[in-house]
């Protein structure tokens, strides 16, 4: 599949707004929405292993999220724990690796239990690597990778390691940023890492998303010219 691209982003990561919208003109409740944004991760995880895209993080659930209802936050722990659940065997057979980052301590205990199990049985799994942002924010990110290093006693430091101390070590630097919905902003999201991030903001809310739009997006980012401050 790669053949069909001139060059393909080695890590997408994907702002999925727009769920509520989405269901509220269709007359639905806010987790309606939800329930079907988690099929167009279904089918975005599929469309990554097709085109060979080797690592997508999902912005899922922010540090901001929780000023939410109860009822809509109780509502997206129950679909990562249904998502988890029924895709437990197909990560594995698919040899797709998930992990997480951002702070889960505050989520559910159960809930806890669930991530901290699939990323264990899927850490050696190289083809794809799927990471969820969850309780995630950016800033938050940085001032606890700066806490850790003040706690280690550096006196000073360098980018690689700063780098070290963030949620995503280990990831590559996303160079393809996807947000849905139209809004055309970052949110609070990934902020260092995305430096050098090629920017997509189609205007199509997160439950319609799927191989079209995914391919229309590989597209996008074909025609971009990866200068890193050169000419």
């Amino acid at each position: 599949m790669t053949k069909l691209f001139k060059q393909l982003p080695t890590h997408i990561a994907i702002i999925m707004d727009g769920n509520g919208r989405w269901a509220t003109k269709r007359g639905m409740p806010r987790n309606y929405g939800h329930r079907e944004g988690v099929k167009a991760i279904e089918r975005t995880i599929e469309a990554c292993l097709k085109y060979n895209i080797k690592y997508c993080t999902f912005f899922a659930f922010s540090t901001e999220n929780w000023k939410r209802s109860k009822e809509e936050i109780d509502g997206i722990f129950e679909l990562l724990r249904e998502y988890i659940s029924k895709n437990d065997n197909i990560f594995i057979e698919k040899q797709v690796k998930l992990r997480h980052i951002g702070e889960i301590e505050p989520f559910p205990d159960d809930l806890k239990a669930c991530l901290v199990d699939i990323e264990k049985k899927t850490e050696d799994f190289d083809k794809l690597t799927i990471t969820f942002a969850l309780n995630y924010g950016g800033r938050n990110e940085i001032v606890r990778a700066i806490n850790k290093l003040l706690q280690n006693g550096n006196k000073s430091i360098d980018e690689q390691v700063f780098l070290s101390q963030l949620d995503t070590k280990g990831l590559p630097e996303p160079d393809f940023v996807i947000r849905t919905s139209g809004e055309q902003r970052v949110s609070n999201f990934m902020l260092y890492q995305m430096a050098y991030s090629e920017f997509y903001f189609p205007k199509i809310c997160w439950p319609s998303f799927n191989e079209k739009h995914f391919v229309k997006s590989l597209r996008e980012f074909e025609k971009r010219k990866r200068r890193y401050g050169g000419v």
